[in-house]
């Protein structure tokens, strides 16, 4: 009986290099995800750097190729943008915006972290990566390239530039003083100023942040026509996944857990990412407990929108994965009346009636010892109660946001009240 015949086109996976796999994708739907064998043997004895912390939390990880119709594999799912921008890149791309092969191909030289997808060849599409399809008669053919007719940069309100002195030019480049600019928001007045004050009250209890700016509009290079408010600054921050020497491996933790972004506030809560933190991460329990001052801090600045998405791993020295510096910390009540935790924390996402047991349940469900976890959030409240108040006085949010934050800091248990 013959073999159907099925078109296939494929990206080459590489990170710092070297491959790690290949990402086939089939005329019938279907993209799989097969390691490279090579790669899978050099992990095994660790003469490579890790590729996922899910490799530490399931064993049998690399056991099998990973198939998936249409959308691709969570762990480059995660890679590619949400929203708007996806919309209008499968409109550009003439694809449903759930067929995200194309999207990963058009991405690929400056996807998050240091994972890169470049199209293969027909003839330099290896055997193994098109094995698991072997009831089809497979058809290599070249990856379909749509030509850019402008930047990415040209749709996002959030995008990559590289500072020169007090200058910014958007850019997709790796190296050099990479940041991201987010421009303000045409619904939501103040966004960019309330994302750096908080961020900076976020640092001065404790919590490791890259370096945040408030940049003029005027400083900005190669600025693309986007509709924008009339605001007068862009809100900046440190790309932590791009250094001077190259780039630097990170995932969030919708990669690390295989649920796609559709998921990122229903399928994970703070107690198995904590779990995963102390039991895989190369230092479980100073990782943990900087966790634990972010989870009090959301709570503290009423802040939404943690879901499994704004949560990374990351790896600067190569070895096992540390967490990453904090981001998208936001005063997300400024604009949505009623907010509440992402996701659920001792089975609760009401930040009013969070506590110091709330804490101790969330500790004791992750199995890490209650005093070293108690010890960083009562640091953040003494911290809290002696800057914030003042401090908030000198920050750039909107005078109604700080009266909103204020108002929720006297509405908290009594545990975390602020003023």
């Amino acid at each position: 009986m013959s073999k159907r015949l099925e078109k296939v086109e494929a990206l080459s996976l590489t990170l710092h290099d070297e491959q790690v796999g290949v990402i086939a994708h089939f005329s019938g739907g279907k993209n799989i995800l097969t390691f490279n064998p090579v790669f899978v043997e050099r992990r095994r004895k660790n003469l490579t750097p890790l590729l996922s912390m899910r490799e530490l939390i399931q064993p049998d990880f690399f056991a099998k190729p990973l198939i998936h119709s249409q959308q691709l594999p969570p762990l480059l799912s995660n890679l590619l943008p949400e929203g708007a921008l996806r919309n209008w890149m499968a409109n550009e791309l003439k694809v449903d915006s759930y067929d995200e092969f194309p999207m990963l191909a058009w991405t690929g030289r400056d996807l998050p972290g240091a994972l890169c997808a470049s199209a293969l060849a027909p003839d330099a599409i290896p055997d193994w990566a098109l094995s698991p399809r072997d009831k089809v008669e497979a058809v290599r053919v070249p990856v379909s390239q749509t030509a850019r007719k402008f930047s990415l940069a040209g749709v996002q309100m959030k995008f990559s530039s590289l500072r020169d002195g007090s200058r910014f030019a958007v850019s997709d480049a790796s190296d050099g003083d990479s940041w991201i600019i987010k421009t303000p928001s045409v619904t939501h007045k103040g966004v960019v100023q309330n994302e750096y004050s908080a961020m900076l009250l976020a640092a001065a209890v404790g919590i490791d942040i890259p370096e945040v700016r408030l940049v003029p509009r005027k400083n900005l290079v190669d600025m693309p026509d986007i509709p924008m408010p009339d605001e007068p600054h862009v809100y900046a921050i440190k790309r932590f996944d791009r250094t001077p020497t190259g780039r630097v491996h990170a995932e969030d933790f919708a990669q690390i857990m295989g649920h796609y972004p559709l998921h990122k506030y229903d399928r994970v809560n703070y107690e198995q990412i904590g779990a995963a933190i102390y039991r895989a991460g190369e230092k479980g329990l100073k990782d943990t407990q900087q966790l634990a001052r972010r989870l009090l801090v959301n709570i503290l600045l009423a802040n939404g929108d943690a879901h499994i998405k704004n949560w990374s791993m990351f790896y600067p020295t190569g070895s096992g994965p540390l967490l990453s510096p904090a981001y998208d910390i936001v005063f997300t009540q400024a604009y949505i009346d009623n907010d509440y935790l992402a996701l659920n924390m001792a089975k609760n996402k009401q930040w009013y009636s969070m506590t110091m047991a709330s804490f101790e349940a969330w500790a004791k469900r992750i199995d890490v010892p209650w005093s070293a976890i108690k010890i960083h959030l009562l640091d953040v409240m003494e911290r809290a109660r002696e800057l914030w108040p003042t401090m908030l006085n000198d920050l750039p949010m909107l005078d109604k946001h700080k009266a909103k934050l204020r108002q929720h800091w006297r509405l908290l248990n009594q545990d975390f009240k602020i003023e």
